[in-house]
């Protein structure tokens, strides 16, 4: 047994002591009622506003670069780790393992990749730890240990063969979701949403009623429900008139204030959810207060102050993970102009800028854009 089996074991006996486990669902210290995360997403407001961002940051193009000592850098297509992230798993591509990286941390503050390696220690897969699988342990030597399952069989692996993507943390080890920080709002839009679900299942409200000064008999309140029926009730008898006799007349019915002010409450929690998610409301298809001017600025801000942060996190993440101990020069970068691709007037401006100030050339940007260089044209008098 080497010196280096014998030190981990030492750390591994002793690290009891020492040790934590992260919280799988949404917590507060004054919670008023635990919600998991997986019930915090049957909330359309939750559950929409990871799909934007996770969704998001998977369909953007990722780069590995060499940077050179004296500044500068160059993408460098050829290296193993860029080949790494154009197939880092052998059955999910880099959008679907990046989407799920991404609502994991959104969800449960934390999500975790294992390093795969080869014999000569070269990393050659990236794998998902479901993060609620998770026993965290911090070692002796302040070193991380991660303790979880696997179809059934114990695996523990260190911190460096692991790239662990943290939300805001407490302790500077371990994140903590912005779900857990919002518990009471988490948990009223909840608790709002069953309320809502029980009144329709629980409850039916007619459009109107019928009044009769009187009791009627049951074969007359059989004839007069028919007759109803007939004349105005389906599609077709849309917009009839409405005659009664024997002293009834009609009474419409409308939802009641106190209903009123739940579908406001209701509205009121997605915009809420959208704040603890940093998300602008139109992103998740909440108009309710747009202008033209902040719907036009919705993907601005969306991209500023909720994305550019997250592909801070990813690249920093990747880069200390991956390259932390071979390759020092070495940078990742999430390409955030890949947001424009869906905007070709944006993205064609944007090319035009660039050839304007002498940063492009025409065929840099035929480049950018997939195409090949332009073909030469013949000289006058030369044969084609």
């Amino acid at each position: 047994m080497s010196w280096w089996d014998r030190l981990l074991r030492r750390e591994t006996r002793s690290a009891t002591s020492n040790s934590f486990r992260h919280a799988t669902g949404i917590f507060a210290p004054d919670a008023p009622a635990h919600v998991s995360a997986i019930a915090a997403e049957n909330l359309a407001s939750v559950l929409a506003c990871v799909t934007a961002i996770s969704s998001t940051l998977a369909g953007l193009p990722i780069y590995a670069y060499r940077v050179a000592p004296g500044g500068g850098r160059t993408e460098a297509p050829d290296h193993p780790i860029a080949s790494l992230l154009r197939h880092p798993h052998p059955r999910l591509p880099w959008p679907d393992l990046m989407e799920w990286w991404a609502a994991q941390t959104l969800l449960y503050g934390n999500g975790v990749l294992e390093q795969v390696r080869d014999p000569a220690g070269r990393v050659i897969a990236l794998e998902p730890v479901p993060w609620p699988s998770v026993a965290v342990m911090r070692l002796p030597s302040g070193r991380l240990r991660y303790d979880f399952n696997r179809d059934g069989v114990p695996r523990q692996l260190m911190e460096e063969d692991v790239l662990h993507l943290r939300d805001r943390s407490d302790d500077g080890l371990v994140g903590r979701s912005r779900l857990s920080r919002a518990a009471d709002t988490v948990s009223a839009a909840t608790d709002l949403q069953k309320w809502t679900v029980n009144l329709w299942r629980n409850q039916g409200t007619p459009s109107g009623a019928i009044k009769a000064k009187g009791p009627l008999k049951p074969d007359a309140h059989a004839q007069l429900r028919e007759n109803i029926t007939k004349s105005i009730a389906g599609a077709r008898n849309a917009g009839r008139i409405l005659i009664l006799d024997n002293d009834t007349s009609w009474e419409s019915m409308s939802i009641s204030p106190e209903d009123a002010e739940v579908l406001a409450s209701r509205r009121f929690s997605v915009e809420e959810i959208c704040r603890i998610f940093s998300v602008p409301p139109p992103i998740v298809q909440d108009y309710t207060h747009n202008t033209f001017t902040n719907a036009s600025q919705a993907s601005t801000w969306f991209a500023t102050l909720c994305l550019t942060p997250w592909a801070r996190k990813i690249e920093a993440c990747m880069a200390a993970g991956l390259f932390a101990t071979t390759d020092a020069g070495m940078s990742i970068e999430v390409d955030l102009s890949g947001l424009l691709r869906g905007d070709a007037e944006a993205r064609w401006q944007s090319h035009k800028i660039a050839v304007e100030a002498g940063i492009l050339d025409p065929d840099e940007i035929r480049e950018i854009e997939g195409w090949g260089p332009r073909k030469a044209k013949p000289s006058p008098g030369s044969l084609a």
